[in-house]
């Protein structure tokens, strides 16, 4: 029998358009309504390096206090199920009798499982979310939150007509430096933000390569047509599984990769949900491996309010694999000084001084300095372990999870910033100005 809880659950997914499997139904009744003592399973989907060097280790940081366990993972690799077995083996933040799924299917069709981890490829991770949310389960999913406009919306759209806990990526929105400097922004303090530049930087000519992996991989140790989605249906081939970073569709990059964490962080200052416009380039300039996603790559976005294009500001953003110099930096300047998010400070750098001030009849506009509170430094290795940001957002998905309050960084943090990121995509590609049309919700080719 179909409680009354499931009965309005079901009732609101369909009115929203959206289908529910009878596998929905019947694991949101047979899980119980988590109270502060019920053990939390919870499946993995896609046994990534990600997943295995960064998430794993932030989850079981956790998982005894907050009591949740590892159930099983779903892996379309043969080699990697195993791996996740082998590595799971005698630790604490797993059942013992861990569960081995050849896909998701058998993932969800499971009564065990209370929420699931994406890590998957790029473009897997917004319709692997709209998969596990309609069988009923929260959700922790990896950026970029979709690498498509359609993805995005179908996501979206599912995670909202739901009751369920879906967690994005994006750490930024759990470390105290961030929240620091989006309090001070928010007040008034700072002034009305002018420009933004962001970079990020590294000399990896390995970065994103598994070429040993490419070389002893098999397709049938794959289900290739599975990862492939709804992608356009090609033959088989071991780099776009492995390195799938590097090639577009199946992911955008630098965008992707990179930038989606750090345009993110200026929807959250602002207030602003996507820019109003962008233009893009960029190209592979010096690593010549066959890859089609740029390895080097700027951006420069307009934001600012839709209904008012006098006010408004600029966004730099700028990313190359080839030389490291500048690393990863995140500056907001207003009139009166910048944030350096790198630094953790509030400073008068830059801000109107009093002799030019005078001149035109103003007053000097200095911002004081101060400290912002102290946040990890960012990491750009490819393997960050249980970095603190990490953390800190896997233990606020776990809070979440219990209370049913809204994460820091819902869906729709993740609609966003998958907008400017294929905006800025798009600009890359075409040679053109790209625009946001808010009212169809929809991308313009100038």
């Amino acid at each position: 029998m179909t409680s009354r809880r499931d009965f309005i659950k079901k009732t609101a997914l369909a009115s929203a358009g959206i289908a529910v499997s009878a596998n929905a139904v019947s694991a949101a009744s047979y899980r119980r309504i988590l109270g502060a003592n019920d053990r939390v399973r919870v499946g993995i989907i896609g046994f990534s390096d990600r997943f295995r060097s960064s998430l794993a280790p932030s989850f079981a940081e956790h998982a005894k206090e907050m009591n949740f366990e590892f159930m099983g993972v779903s892996d379309i690799w043969n080699r990697r199920r195993d791996e996740a077995e082998k590595f799971f083996k005698d630790k604490p933040s797993a059942t013992k009798d861990f569960f081995k799924a050849r896909n998701n299917d058998e993932l969800l069709a499971r009564k065990d499982v209370d929420a699931v981890i994406i890590s998957t490829a790029d473009f897997q991770h917004a319709l692997h979310c709209v998969d596990a949310v309609k069988s009923g389960r929260d959700v922790y999913v990896e950026k970029p939150f979709a690498e498509s406009l359609e993805d995005a919306k179908l996501a979206l759209k599912t995670v909202e007509a739901s009751r369920q806990i879906v967690q994005v990526g994006s750490q930024r929105r759990s470390a105290p430096n961030y929240h620091a400097a989006n309090e001070f922004i928010r007040s008034g303090k700072f002034g009305d933000i002018s420009m933004v530049e962001m970079t990020w930087n590294v000399n990896q000519p390995g970065r994103w390569r598994r070429p040993d992996l490419v070389n002893s991989i098999k397709k049938e140790d794959v289900d290739w047509d599975r990862f492939l989605l709804n992608r356009p249906k090609v033959a088989w081939n071991p780099r776009y599984y492995l390195e799938y970073r590097l090639f577009y569709p199946y992911s955008s990059g630098i965008p992707g990769q990179w930038m989606s964490h750090q345009i993110d962080t200026v929807h959250w200052f602002s207030g602003l949900e996507a820019p109003r416009s962008v233009v893009a380039n960029g190209g592979v300039y010096v690593w010549k491996d066959g890859r089609t996603n740029a390895d080097t790559f700027t951006a420069v976005f307009d934001y600012g309010p839709f209904d008012n294009k006098e006010k408004g500001f600029q966004v730099i953003y700028s990313s190359r694999m080839h030389q490291a110099a500048g690393d990863v930096k995140e500056y907001y300047y207003s009139n009166g000084g910048m944030i350096n998010l790198d630094t953790n400070q509030i400073t008068p750098e830059g801000g109107l001084q009093a002799g030019p001030a005078k001149s035109m009849g103003m007053e000097a506009n200095l911002l004081p300095k101060m400290e912002l509170k102290q946040g990890p430094k960012i990491e750009t290795s490819a393997n960050t372990g249980s970095d603190p940001m990490t953390s800190l957002h896997m233990r606020n998905w776990m809070e979440c999870i219990r209370s049913r309050k809204e994460p820091n960084a819902p869906a729709r943090a993740g609609f966003n910033h998958s907008v400017a990121n294929i905006m800025a995509t798009q600009a890359m590609h075409t040679g053109k100005r790209i625009t946001w049309d808010t009212k169809k919700t929809d991308i313009v080719i100038s």
